[in-house]
């Protein structure tokens, strides 16, 4: 699996502007659900005794994920890595290979499949186990599927988090925005050191004496 050197697009938080309000999760998890996807949210807000921030996909532009899928689920298009949930197979290498701890598992149950199917001729149905790790989980009749963030490519208005931060903390990030930001900081390095004027200078000896 290779992909070309182009900059994927990408969401980035600012914890200075984040509240921790869950918002952001709530929003992702209802647009996802509402467009027959799996409801679990594809970022988490993380939290420490100062800031929050929600941690989300980066986008790799060699993608670690995709390149151990056994399917091809995972695949890069529109300049950001998608993961199409209907070839998962379950097999959670995607989420082993990521370094960021970015990709989740989710289930759903059968519609048809009654939540307590206990009867009086057969013995009582087994309690579902105790949830461990998204990773050694197994809920008998539910099919975990790999979830990642996708930037809501299916809707035209953009990422559900970013619509809905109270604060404004979430933005997408393009390579044009990237790339002014990096002209920016040559520019500000510039100014700091006017023309003719080095920051390491050897010491004059000869003059001094």
């Amino acid at each position: 699996m290779s992909f070309k050197n182009a900059m994927n697009q990408y969401v980035i938080a600012d914890p200075k502007l984040c509240i921790g309000c869950n918002t952001c999760m709530a929003s992702c998890s209802q647009e996802h659900q509402r467009h027959g996807l799996q409801s679990a949210p594809r970022l988490q807000v993380m939290r420490n005794r100062l800031d929050s921030a929600p941690v989300m996909c980066h986008q790799c532009e060699d993608a670690p994920c995709a390149q151990v899928c056994p399917v091809n689920a995972i695949t890069r298009e529109n300049d950001a890595i998608h993961l199409n949930e209907s070839l998962c197979v379950s097999c959670k290498l995607c989420g082993l290979a990521c370094p960021f701890g970015a990709i989740t598992f989710s289930g759903s149950t059968p519609l048809d499949m009654p939540v307590d199917c206990n009867t009086s001729k057969a013995l009582p149905a087994p309690r579902p186990p105790r949830a461990i790790s998204p990773f050694l989980d197994c809920v008998p009749g539910v099919r975990a599927v790999a979830v990642k963030c996708d930037l809501c490519s299916f809707s035209p208005e953009g990422p559900a988090c970013i619509k809905t931060c109270p604060t404004q903390a979430i933005r997408l990030i393009t390579a044009s925005l990237s790339d002014n930001a990096s002209q920016q900081k040559r520019l500000n390095a510039m100014n700091v050191f006017p023309a003719g004027l080095t920051s390491f200078s050897a010491p004059d000896t000869e003059a001094k004496q």
